[in-house]
């Protein structure tokens, strides 16, 4: 019904405002808990994808800026080098995949990224060779299923780089990646700004959630609040996947016109 359509925007702003505050305090999950909500709300990837790559553009801008000293240049290009061919030859693929496996492909990405991460086998690749696969994995499922931070951030988990460089370079990567899939996107004639209305207000929600949850960031519990993400994380995936085989299972045994 067209008279829903505000308030389900609405409503997709308030998430955007919590799962940006809650990111702010706990430094996890905020992004990957907006993607999945815009899909499980009903938009298609086509539409969620673009339109959360920009959102979260706009996010690691400021995050990138504050930490700007501590970024590795180095890094940065070595990841480009696989994620520029990755996301202009994978969107294609991309706009042609069924909104039911796309949302399968988040949940499941979510839940690893939730598993104990083989650190010692992580630590013992190559620099190079690792920022190269996370290139990959960032544009080639991140044209997918739009966030990719919880899954591809676990290669930059590196004892050879302090705190401030793994963050700051996961940061401007994530900045590039989502960069270049509004690029693709509107390559393949899929704008972000199909809905800008929902974009700005998205944007503003976002911005105001993050610096909300860095001034709460000293008053509360992180590790409380990483645990609450990891919940709402677990909770999202189900929904993700009921939702698709749900749909597939009625589109299957529905019978022909």
């Amino acid at each position: 019904m067209p008279s829903s359509v505000p308030l389900l925007e609405a409503a997709l702003v308030l998430v955007g405002f919590l799962t940006a505050t809650l990111s702010g305090v706990a430094g996890m999950g905020g992004g990957s808990i907006l993607i999945g909500v815009l899909l499980v709300a009903g938009l298609p990837p086509l539409e969620a994808v673009p339109l959360f790559a920009a959102v979260q553009l706009v996010s690691n801008v400021s995050r990138t800026t504050a930490y700007w000293a501590h970024v590795d240049g180095r890094a940065t290009g070595w990841f480009l080098l696989s994620a520029v061919p990755a996301t202009l030859l994978t969107v294609g693929v991309a706009a042609r995949i069924d909104p039911e496996w796309a949302q399968l492909t988040l949940a499941a990405l979510i839940l690893f990224s939730l598993a104990p991460a083989p650190s010692a086998r992580l630590q013992q690749m190559p620099r190079r060779q690792m920022l190269v696969l996370a290139g990959a994995l960032n544009g080639a499922l991140g044209n997918v299923v739009g966030a990719t931070g919880l899954f591809v951030g676990r290669l930059f988990l590196r004892q050879d780089w302090s705190r401030h460089t793994t963050v700051g370079t996961l940061a401007l990567t994530q900045t590039l990646g989502h960069g270049l899939r509004v690029i693709a996107f509107g390559f393949a004639g899929l704008s972000v700004l199909a809905r800008p209305g929902l974009l700005v207000a998205l944007v503003l929600a976002v911005m105001l959630g993050t610096a909300l949850g860095r001034r709460l960031n000293d008053r509360l519990d992180e590790a409380r609040f990483a645990q609450m993400a990891r919940a709402i994380l677990v909770a999202l995936s189900g929904a993700l996947i009921i939702s698709a085989l749900w749909t597939l299972w009625t589109s299957n045994s529905t019978p022909p016109a």
